[in-house]
């Protein structure tokens, strides 16, 4: 099963490369996700490029750095995917989390410390770690975005693997004003992330937006609490945009709390999401695809380090949005309560 999905997955970039191949060029505090993931070599003489080939792909180490917050299930889904990738391909991958950007760039410098054979992170807050990933790349460690701020000229790393915010949100936007939605409550998760301000902004183009800072994913029941209250204070809300799964599920309590009638849909996917959705309590899920968002750039960098591919010609890769609803659902239900989708 795990060959089988790494030439799924190879197969499917070999359709990536060849859409970018305009663009493309030949490149000259964590906790790892197992205890084990080199392969010992062959011990048979080869050639110079074979042996170091060899030992590339026997010793390589990775490190996938994100912003995730304690306790959010999205980036478990992430994490999963680096994990499964680290097995797949006999390398180590070491994970490490930090909400706070400066702290994020620390757990860079420390990877280029421990020399990382490559980096992927994820971009919140971009222009945070700009220098640090430009310090990776000058000593020669490739880097990968993710799951950000996707405009990546000129930072000098591979490509980002994730989709377009703005684009997301003006669908999600278009989706509520469909569904008869004419003010919609965006609920703002995590203070200081771009990204979900270019959601907002993105459903902004298709319907009226409130925003809202809730207190959270590390307080469910607080940020619960402050939309049933917004919802109590102004019955000319709608509808309500969640830009995290786990704040979608404490929207419909909210919703249900207050009496109120607004449509609710969200970002991001997950098997609670998908319940909800075939229930009809949310109107949409939209799928970024988490899980690939850890599994592919694995993927890229080994690529990279034992094969010199570049892949994405310094542009995204879009994971990214696809929008699940109950006449699409079936088909990914048991995925997402098995935490790939």
């Amino acid at each position: 099963m795990k060959l089988k999905r790494l030439l799924a997955m190879l197969f499917t970039l070999a359709f990536v490369a060849a859409a970018c191949s305009s663009g493309s060029s030949a490149g000259s505090g964590d906790d790892s996700s197992s205890d084990s993931g080199s392969e010992s070599s062959s011990g048979e003489e080869g050639t110079s490029e074979e042996s170091d080939n060899e030992e590339a792909s026997g010793s390589a180490t990775y490190h996938l750095i994100t912003h995730a917050n304690p306790g959010d299930g999205f980036w478990d889904i992430v994490k999963k995917g680096g994990a499964d990738a680290e097995t797949d391909l006999g390398v180590t991958v070491k994970y490490s989390n930090d909400a706070d950007v400066q702290n994020q760039a620390a757990l860079i410098a420390t990877a280029v410390g421990e020399q990382s054979d490559g980096i992927i992170v994820s971009t919140a807050d971009l222009d945070g770690l700009r220098e640090e990933i430009g310090n990776a790349i000058a000593v020669g460690i490739p880097v990968i975005t993710i799951n950000g701020a996707s405009d990546i000229e000129g930072t000098g790393v591979i490509t980002h693997v994730g989709q377009s915010e703005t684009v997301a949100g003006e669908g999600a936007g278009l989706q509520m004003a469909n569904a008869g939605a004419t003010k919609v409550l965006c609920i703002i998760h995590e203070e200081g992330n771009t990204s979900l301000e270019d959601r907002c902004a993105g459903a902004e183009k298709n319907v009226e937006i409130e925003r809202l800072q809730v207190a959270g994913t590390e307080d469910i029941v607080g940020s619960q609490n402050e939309i049933q209250a917004k919802l109590q204070a102004d019955d000319s809300i709608d509808g309500v945009l969640s830009l995290n799964p786990q704040i979608a599920i404490a929207a419909v309590d909210a919703k249900a709390g207050a009496g109120s009638s607004a449509v609710v849909g969200t970002f991001d996917n997950s098997g609670d999401v998908a319940e909800a959705i075939i229930s009809g309590d949310l109107l949409f899920g939209i799928d970024q695809q988490p899980y690939v968002q850890g599994y592919l750039p694995v993927v890229l960098l080994h690529l990279n380090n034992t094969n010199l591919n570049e892949v994405g010609g310094g542009k995204a890769i879009n994971t990214g949005p696809a929008f699940i609803t109950k006449d699409n659902i079936d088909a990914i239900s048991d995925k997402a309560q098995l935490g790939t989708r």
